[in-house]
């Protein structure tokens, strides 16, 4: 025992025999020795100890003096009890609060990571996307192709058609004239379409 402790169990024994003069009434003397021990860091058992102390040098009398000393270190002990109590609630709040911010962090990382599957998911849709509009790109360039092929060779035969009109006179000339240029017009706009289809620019 140091000598604040020693200290102040003299000053219990001095206040505790004051208390029991005073027909047991506890007054502010119990509590001011409670806060000086919470403030040099003892336990409970600590003044437990200097209460026995006290108890042996006092030999008290009757069980009512016994009654009245320990209603007295019940006032003593109570600013420590209190100290403990909010000690333990600190506790308490120190560990819910590290709870709810492991739990704050657990669902910071899963909202990431849901964000990064949201964003590979989309990347995933665009190269599909892209994909299909240039399949569908491929595939329109082959109908043109084939449309074109199809024009030219309508064009040639009526070419021939022309070359063995000129023969026969000026009347199915134009005939044959007017038809192919029928043809060529139609051929246009289907190149037409299917270039907007395509996205291609287009010349007037």
């Amino acid at each position: 025992m140091n000598a604040q402790s020693r200290l102040l169990s003299r000053s219990y024994l001095a206040a505790l025999r004051k208390h029991l003069a005073q027909d047991g009434r506890a007054g502010l003397g119990a509590g001011r020795l409670g806060h000086r021990a919470v403030r040099l860091g003892l336990e409970t058992l600590d003044l437990a100890q200097m209460h026995e102390a006290a108890l042996e040098t006092l030999q008290l009398p009757n069980r009512t003096a016994i009654k009245r000393a320990a209603a007295f270190f019940a006032a003593v002990i109570a600013p420590m009890e209190a100290t403990h109590q909010a000690v333990k609630q600190g506790r308490l709040d120190l560990k819910r609060v590290r709870a709810e911010c492991a739990k704050s962090s657990r669902q910071h990382h899963q909202s990431l990571d849901e964000s990064i599957e949201l964003q590979k998911h989309l990347r995933q849709l665009t190269h599909r996307v892209l994909a299909a509009q240039e399949s569908e790109r491929l595939k329109l360039s082959h109908e043109l192709q084939d449309e074109i092929a199809q024009t030219l060779l309508g064009i040639n035969v009526r070419l021939l058609a022309l070359k063995k009109g000129a023969r026969r006179g000026s009347t199915g000339l134009k005939n044959e004239i007017t038809r192919t240029q029928r043809l060529v017009s139609s051929s246009a706009q289907s190149v037409r379409k299917f270039a907007r289809e395509l996205g291609l620019p287009q010349h007037t």
